[in-house]
């Protein structure tokens, strides 16, 4: 009996906290499921529609929309920020997933990390070069605040941020349309048809 509870404590001991994941182990995990997508032979859509999946497990989709919008948020209802969230997913999913399909196996390896605080870290990577590519740098930018379910806030690619770029253009959307979200709405519904 007191065999079984030792084994037991130890058991315990060495993985009670298997469930927190590492920020590189996830970013790594996260890329090798992406690239086995990648790598089946299966149609461009059903490649998609996987890699959807994979985004809406690992992709904080709700914060980089509403970091997207920036200040405009505070001026939306409860009804606008719902409409939004949704019209936002829709375009993110289609338009990382339609990017990322035209790859063929690519090839990521994760370099190390930086902890910024105990909501963020960065973990650095690279593309690896082929004969038809130069290597690239990416960062992730890892929300970190549940070490139980880390999400992807943001991919910077050779120093530039995605979803700064993102904050931009929707900005530069607003400006040019007096601040009018519908605007923005209907430009997000336009891209998730085609």
């Amino acid at each position: 009996m007191k065999k079984i509870l030792i084994i037991l404590l130890l058991f315990n001991l060495k993985f009670g906290h298997v469930s927190s994941i590492e920020p590189e182990i996830f970013v790594q995990s996260t890329v090798n499921r992406a690239s086995q997508v990648l790598s089946k032979d299966i149609s461009k859509e059903d490649k998609i529609n996987e890699l959807k999946s994979i985004a809406k497990e690992t992709v904080d989709i709700k914060g980089i929309g509403f970091y997207s919008l920036g200040s405009a948020r505070k001026n939306l209802d409860n009804n606008q920020k719902q409409k939004y969230f949704i019209l936002f997913e829709n375009y993110f999913l289609k338009s990382f997933s339609s990017r990322l399909s035209e790859y063929t196996n690519p090839k990521i390896e994760v370099k190390g990390k930086e902890v910024l605080n105990k909501n963020y870290t960065i973990v650095r990577s690279s593309l690896i070069s082929t004969s038809e590519r130069p290597e690239v740098k990416i960062d992730w930018r890892v929300y970190t605040k549940n070490p139980d379910s880390p999400l992807i806030r943001d991919l910077i690619i050779e120093g530039l941020s995605l979803a700064r770029t993102q904050k931009e253009e929707f900005a530069s959307i607003l400006n040019s349309n007096d601040g009018n979200i519908d605007s923005l709405f209907k430009i997000l519904k336009e891209f998730s048809k085609n």
